[in-house]
């Protein structure tokens, strides 16, 4: 391993993301990349803390460059997320990818990577979820365990961790990219527990609800000492997202998209009359919270559903901007280093201005983004005028 790759949102960035970062120094990595959301995350919200800020934190404990996730990869299911990380990294140049998993076996994860991306999975995904499978979790693990009867990979995929990490190894697979994939065991506290007591280590998820709950200063046992000051300083500028406005505001465009017949039908991942339920909740709710709790039902859980009402209310539909990332978005990186940008494999700049002019394909992806982090910068507790993703410069860590 040279160059190694990390796939990440940061949000926040805590004593577990610099563990991960030393971890790939110490296995070789001369240098480390990070793709990392922006405006939007995953989960389907917006970050607690603007870009900036985190991308310091990353620079300040271990990487070298900080790439952008486009806003509609990055709020998109495992399997869209992880192409997209893998095709930035890749085209940046990277060797091996490194990310937690609760079962660290590279072997299984890729062998369980080989069954999701045959065409007989497939088919037994599709068999399962037509017999009426509960969810489309529990038809997938259905599915691998009647290809793979009596092995660990069915079991492997009832973790959050292991289900990205293969996503991962099958994106390395179907992208046809020079990565290797490096698992390394996911640190304290798994994704969504609350904090137990462990000083060291707590989940990103916890962490975001200690900072709501009791402000910036309850975080300092679980972040680096030297990313707390930047913590502290965004607190004081008003900086994180005061996530009751991001409810307010995401439902406000939702009500606005209301209009016309089926005004959700050609929203990415509508499928099963889910328009029609989306519409409905839609025009009942009066917060954001009452949304997800109408559409969330065993079988469509409430993070798919998150990510739903946020493509709703952006309009992202399959055709509005590509799959795949078509730039390189620099955000922060060690400015000596900048020269071996030249040999990537896709355009790379800090100016999305500049970007968007390379063609039609990154025109749509940078307009895509440009709106999300219009609409991150009006949910801060403090709110910042449009066009702040247009003025941000690069960050630059000196050595």
């Amino acid at each position: 391993m040279r160059f190694a790759g990390i796939i990440a949102e940061y949000d926040p960035f805590h004593n577990g993301h610099a563990w991960q970062l030393a971890q790939a120094r110490a296995l070789g990595a001369r240098q480390v990349a990070v793709a990392m959301s922006c405006s939007l995350t995953q989960r389907g919200a917006v970050p607690l803390l603007p870009e900036a800020v985190r991308v310091q934190a990353a620079l300040h404990c271990g990487a070298d460059f900080i790439f952008a996730l486009p806003a509609p990869c990055a709020c998109a299911g495992a399997e869209a997320f992880a192409r997209a990380g893998v095709r930035l990294l890749a085209a940046a140049g990277c060797d091996a990818l490194v990310f937690g998993a609760e079962t660290p076996d590279t072997a299984l994860l890729m062998d369980a990577a080989r069954v999701l991306a045959s065409e007989e999975y497939r088919a037994a995904l599709k068999a399962q979820l037509a017999a009426g499978a509960r969810n489309f979790a529990a038809a997938r693990q259905a599915a691998v365990e009647t290809l793979r009867p009596g092995s660990a990979l069915a079991a492997l995929l009832d973790q959050p961790n292991n289900n990205l990490a293969v996503e991962y190894c099958k994106a390395i697979l179907e992208l046809d990219v020079p990565l290797t994939p490096i698992p390394l065991p996911r640190q304290g506290a798994n994704h969504g527990e609350a904090l137990n007591g462990n000083v060291q280590f707590a989940s990103a998820s916890a962490l975001r609800a200690l900072w709501t709950q009791q402000g910036v200063e309850a975080l300092r046992p679980y972040v680096p000492e030297a990313v707390f000051p930047l913590y502290q300083e965004a607190a004081a500028a008003g900086g994180s997202t005061d996530f009751s406005a991001a409810g307010r505001c995401e439902l406000a465009l939702l009500r606005a998209r209301c209009t016309g017949e089926t005004p959700f039908a050609n929203v990415r991942g509508v499928s099963e009359g889910l328009e029609h339920r989306l519409e409905k909740a839609v025009r009942a709710s009066t917060t954001l919270d009452e949304l997800l709790n109408t559409l969330t039902t065993i079988r469509y859980p409430r993070a798919r559903m998150r990510r739903l009402a946020m493509d709703a209310a952006f309009g992202y539909t399959e055709e509005a901007f590509p799959a795949l990332p078509p730039y390189l978005h620099l955000l922060g990186a060690r400015r000596e280093l900048l020269g071996q940008l030249k040999q990537a494999a896709l355009p790379a700049s800090h100016s999305l201005m500049r970007l968007q002019e390379e063609n039609a394909a990154c025109a749509r992806m940078v307009q895509a983004q440009l709106t999300a982090s219009d609409f991150a910068a009006l949910c801060r507790a403090k709110p910042r005028p449009m066009g702040g993703a247009l003025r941000q410069k690069i960050i630059f860590l000196t050595i």
